[in-house]
């Protein structure tokens, strides 16, 4: 107990007393540098006389002084010691040793040349020795007091080398390797750390007890970066990545080793949708987008930017979203020269999309204006419903009225199969869909399919996050829970595809390999956020995973297709065409008939039944969808 005081009172002293400190330690180099150079030169005799040796050392003590307050050497901080501060000692000891040699000269010593050099070598020696000494000696005390944790960074360019020195301070961290791609570094040492290749980045970890490493590349070796991340995880290695400069800019000079970002979890490689289709579709093209200020919405709006079309028009019913994204595309818009036209406005308001359709002229429409959230619309059906199916019916009857060329709607992996009123509302949207482009030969509509979408609004993944922060537990709704996953980004470029590819009607999935278990997917941003998992049994780790239980609606395994030999291939070869059972006209108007009905006289109980039952199109044929397959199995039948 006794030692943990004085150890915790010896590595917080006050900044004046460390400076006093200081000073004492540099005129005690200077007298043992004095009296070293007059005992081992020859001819010193006379000066080792006391009255001599008095005058001479006061000299010294005066101009000691002197030069401490000219150089600032009292306020070096110890453990960041640079080039810098070493120069301001070398100028400090040739000072020195010219204070030496004028009160020598003053006092008639002579051949005072050689003399004053080597006290000026002690000098300097004995000053920069009794810094390195008191680093060591805190660095040592400081390990006593606390347990720190053995840590590597990958690259040992300016910015690991950085971070290094930052954490020289650190409390529960301290630095043992670099590893580097660079075999000129390689078998050195900075700053007295070794920099080890990084061939062998595995089994060096385990040699010397790494428990976490720190990558420290630039943002232009992403791929590098993302394979280390892959190869530590697969390793059991904590890692983390250092946030790039403009991160730490952002978040004035506060940013943390930061978790990995959306593409870094897929488990999966990045599915490149980056076509010239892409551009030459949206160009000079007026784009209005439905629900821009969603997640999806956002990032198409982001995304067509690049396309260079004449007009975009966010259509977006919160008004603090629109005007989120509005601000946010203003700057951007005028460097690519793209207008950008913010509209208040629900999909449920026939007057008001004909307003904006026929005022801005409307060539291309993009719905994702939708209520997504499971749990939320299995209490709130009429809301969900009135939004999601006679939203999309009234936007895609305006839509034809208008002469809008193309029409792309956004839908989910929700919508086969669904057991959700969620997921029976995509999938009914999807058959209106399809059943109006049975009547407009000069509108394109066309639906994308994807699955759960990393980063969005009220995903998994943010979620995770938010609650690994606060020290857990992650919540999994069930131990066997899995998804498809996919990023904003890809996504949207989907979206943005699917226009470009439509023949009409058409419903497009991507193949986003094999779904990944949601445990799977906690357990990885546990282990990539620094934390372990804790064991139930004995308690032992950080974040503890916590099994909640199904909520209503929500499926075990979710689909992109209902069979894979409805699919049939397009012009990229990671998105399929699905060709499914369409309801007729008659059916669809029927349909919509009884859902308006039960809407417009706020009967639940009808409407929860009549949506869930006609929902994936075979209620109302008697006709059963076959055994269903993998995703990944009916991709391998298209290369």
């Amino acid at each position: 107990m006794y030692k943990k005081v004085l150890i915790v009172g010896l590595t917080s002293l006050p900044r004046k007393v460390i400076r006093g400190l200081l000073l004492t330690s540099d005129l005690a180099v200077l007298m043992l540098s004095l009296i070293l150079s007059l005992q081992l030169l020859p001819g010193m005799e006379a000066f080792r006389e006391t009255a001599n040796a008095l005058w001479l050392s006061g000299a010294i003590v005066i101009g000691g002084l002197t030069l401490n307050a000219a150089f600032r050497l009292d306020r070096i901080k110890l453990v960041m010691l640079n080039a810098r501060d070493l120069l301001n000692i070398a100028r400090f000891s040739f000072g020195i040793a010219l204070t030496f040699w004028g009160a020598g000269t003053v006092l008639g010593m002579e051949r005072i040349g050689a003399p004053g050099l080597v006290f000026g070598i002690f000098a300097f020696a004995g000053l920069v020795a009794s810094r390195a000494i008191a680093v060591s000696i805190l660095g040592g005390l400081r390990g006593h007091l606390h347990k720190r944790k053995s840590v590597a960074i990958f690259g040992a360019g300016a910015a690991g080398v950085q971070l290094a020195s930052a954490l020289g301070q650190s409390p529960d961290r301290r630095v043992v390797a670099f590893f580097d791609d660079n075999p000129t570094l390689q078998s050195m040492e900075i700053g007295g750390i070794p920099v080890l290749p990084s061939g062998n980045l595995v089994p060096e970890i385990f040699r010397n007890s790494i428990s976490e490493l720190i990558i420290a590349l630039p943002d232009s070796a992403k791929k590098r970066r993302d394979a280390i991340v892959d190869l530590c995880a697969s390793a059991n290695v904590e890692v983390r990545i250092l946030p790039s400069f403009i991160d730490m800019l952002i978040e004035r000079g506060n940013a943390r080793l930061r978790t990995v970002d959306p593409d870094e979890v897929l488990g999966r490689g990045k599915v490149d949708l980056d076509t010239p289709e892409v551009a030459r579709s949206y160009a000079g093209r007026v784009i209005m987008v439905t629900g821009a200020g969603g997640s999806i919405g956002s990032e198409l709006c982001r995304q067509l930017l690049h396309c260079q079309p004449a007009k975009i028009v966010l259509f977006e019913q919160n008004e603090y979203n629109l005007y989120r994204l509005d601000f946010e595309l203003r700057a951007r818009a005028k460097v690519c020269k793209v207008e950008v036209v913010p509209c208040l406005g629900t999909v449920t308001d026939a007057i008001r999309l004909s307003q904006m359709m026929r005022q801005h002229q409307v060539e291309i429409v993009l719905h994702a204006a939708a209520y997504k959230h499971v749990p939320l619309l299995e209490n709130n059906e009429i809301e969900g419903v009135r939004n999601n199916v006679m939203g999309t019916k009234i936007l895609a009857d305006t839509a034809v009225q208008e002469g809008v060329a193309r029409f792309i709607l956004v839908s989910s992996d929700k919508a086969v199969r669904p057991t959700s009123i969620m997921g029976a509302t995509k999938r009914i949207s999807e058959l209106i869909v399809q059943d109006i482009q049975t009547r407009a030969p000069n509108t394109k509509f066309s639906m994308v399919r994807f699955g759960n979408v990393l980063g969005s609004s009220g995903s998994v993944l943010p979620l995770f996050q938010a609650q690994i922060e606060s020290g857990g537990p992650v919540t999994v709704t069930h131990p066997e829970i899995r998804r498809y996953f996919m990023t904003v980004s890809e996504a949207s470029r989907l979206v943005l595809l699917a226009g470009a590819y439509a023949e009409g009607g058409d419903v497009f999935v991507l193949d986003m390999g094999k779904p990944q278990k949601i445990m799977d997917l906690a357990r990885k941003l546990i282990h990539l956020s620094g934390r372990r998992v804790k064991d139930p049994v004995t308690g032992e780790g950080d974040i503890g995973i916590e099994i909640t239980g199904l909520r209503p609606g929500e499926k075990l395994f979710e689909e992109l297709f209902v069979s894979p030999e409805t699919l049939c291939q397009t012009p990229h070869p990671k998105i399929l065409r699905a060709e499914e059972h369409r309801l007729s006209e008659i059916e669809v108007a029927k349909l919509l008939r009884e859902i308006h009905v039960a809407i417009e006289t706020s009967n639940r109980e009808n409407l929860r039944p009549l949506v869930m039952a006609c929902a994936d199109g075979w209620g109302l044929t008697g006709r059963f969808p076959p055994e269903n397959k993998s995703a990944s199995d009916a991709a391998m039948q298209f290369g």
